[in-house]
């Protein structure tokens, strides 16, 4: 079976010369701290930004619906049995130091990835042994998989390729250069690093030479810089200090920022599920009557409707209204008599005597300290305590990989890394992602009998039912409590054009955008 995305030359309008030479500069102001530059442990929407500038994948996720375009690789076969996928590499492709891309580079990557084990290499090591990624010629790379996997092709935008020559040359004790990569990129990207400080954030300029080739406008640097207090970013926007910031934001900067000629707000349907991780594995949340109880504690009606100003939509389950795969359920309801019978039988068999429980938040984002406020309002009226200890994601991100230093719940958005239900269910909830993506600490036999049948079979029928039976069982174990879907609501400044939104990215591949022409 023989694959091609699209069109590939329509897709990136390869070779357009650049008639105009502009001389530009976008600056975006982040909500987030870009700890380290590695993109094989970065897996999070708060720094795609380092991945999506400074490495290429084999494919690439665009546009709203995500679709799937061709960029490191032309195409891919599958064999019959659905194990080995082969893909045919650019001879192109230039590392920024000037090296050219071999398939070996690309089986370097894969190795690289599951050696690590983190970030989206913990997607594929259910799926590939080390040694299964094989260089077949100079541009030529094959994956022998384990089983079939219906999402392996979704995936491949996630096999970001590193010059192997630069790392061997720079690892240090067996690191896979992972030292090197915090502050240094080893990238064929369409942005060159210039500078970075893990404290302030990066600057990358324009790789003139990369394979897609460029537009007649396009920026010639870029800069994402860290900027956690809300209103400074709001405002700096507003200023002209910054071209563009995260385009999740609360109404009431939606409306402020609306306001002012000099910005624009780009208003797009999301795949990004709010909701809040329960740690299923620590008492008392290991106890279904207790988390019943949790689940009809939370004020969804108030939150949505007053915090959020009705700009989101309820969303009763891990997986967004919007996508297949969804059961077909009302949603937990706010109703603290419901919760207090719920909590009332938890205590007829483990006693009155319940914990403090601690609620981690996002620094910088008003949206989850406020969900906790409003979870530690209701749980005082059943006259449980908690605690609410806020800190910068990639702290947080951290702690719940390990269900050691997981808080007993953390309110969060689950994002579009590949549009299929497991990104959702199977890696929120499936036993094969614990710890790194199912933080829940959520084990049921059942749930993972059906996401792993789901996992390969390619029936999207059969796919279909699989993942509405296992949401419907998580449903019914209040393994967390869901929320809503949200909507990106890209501020950038009117003399940005060319943002070209995908769930997967939200909108931060800067080699679409170019400056308005004056």
């Amino acid at each position: 079976m023989r694959y091609t995305a699209i069109a590939f030359a329509s897709a990136l309008a390869l070779g357009v010369p650049a008639a105009v030479e502009a001389q530009s500069r976008y600056v975006h102001a982040n909500n987030s701290a870009y700890d380290t530059l590695d993109p094989h442990t970065v897996f999070d929407v708060a720094r795609v930004a380092t991945r999506l500038n400074f490495y290429d994948g084999l494919y690439r996720w665009v546009d709203n619906p995500p679709e799937l375009i061709p960029w490191l690789a032309t195409e891919h076969t599958v064999s019959e049995d659905g194990l080995t996928w082969t893909f045919t590499l650019r001879d192109d492709v230039a590392f920024h130091d000037g090296t050219m891309m071999t398939a070996e580079d690309v089986v370097y990557s894969m190795e690289r990835m599951l050696a690590l084990a983190s970030g989206a290499g913990a997607l594929f090591q259910p799926m590939l042994e080390p040694g299964a990624t094989q260089a077949v010629d100079e541009h030529t790379v094959s994956f022998t998989l384990k089983e079939p996997s219906a999402i392996f092709a979704s995936l491949v935008p996630d096999i970001l390729v590193v010059n192997s020559a630069l790392l061997k040359e720079n690892e240090v004790d067996d690191d896979w250069g992972q030292a090197y990569l915090t502050d240094n990129v080893a990238g064929s990207g369409s942005y060159i690093l210039q500078r970075y400080d893990p404290a302030i954030g990066f600057i990358g300029e324009r790789n003139a030479d990369h394979f897609a080739g460029w537009g007649e406008r396009y920026y010639d640097e870029i800069e994402f810089r860290t900027v956690l207090e809300t209103n400074t970013r709001i405002q700096g926007l507003m200023r002209g200090d910054y071209q563009g910031l995260d385009g999740y934001l609360a109404p009431d900067q939606v409306k402020r920022l609306r306001s002012d000629e000099d910005v624009q707000i780009l208003e797009e349907e999301s795949m990004r599920v709010y909701h809040i991780a329960m740690h299923n594995g620590r008492p008392p949340l290991d106890d279904l009557n207790f988390r019943m109880a949790m689940n009809h504690a939370f004020d969804y009606e108030g939150y949505i409707n007053a915090i959020m100003q009705g700009t989101v939509v309820r969303n009763p389950t891990i997986v967004p209204g919007n996508l297949w795969g969804v059961p077909d359920v009302a949603g937990y309801e706010f109703d603290l008599e419901k919760a207090q019978e719920y909590l009332d039988a938890y205590k007829a068999e483990h006693g009155d005597d319940i914990r403090t429980l601690n609620i981690g938040t996002l620094a910088g984002f008003a949206e989850t300290e406020q969900a906790a406020a409003l979870m530690q309002n209701g749980l005082a009226q059943l006259g449980i305590d908690v605690e609410i200890a806020s800190a910068p994601w990639p702290v947080i991100s951290s702690n719940m990989r390990n269900p050691e230093t997981m808080p007993d719940m953390v309110p969060y958005w689950k994002s579009t890394y590949y549009a299929d239900p497991n990104n959702w269910i199977g890696e929120q909830y499936g036993s094969r992602y614990a710890p790194t993506r199912n933080v829940s600490d959520y084990h049921n036999a059942e749930v993972d009998k059906r996401l792993e049948e789901a996992l390969l079979t390619t029936d999207q029928e059969e796919r279909d039912r699989l993942y509405k039976e296992a949401g419907q069982i998580v449903y019914d174990d209040a393994a967390g409590i869901w929320i809503y879907n949200t909507k990106w609501y890209g501020p950038y400044a009117d003399s940005v054009e060319g943002i070209r939104f995908s769930p997967v990215g939200n909108g931060q591949d800067m080699r679409w955008a170019y400056p308005a022409e004056e």
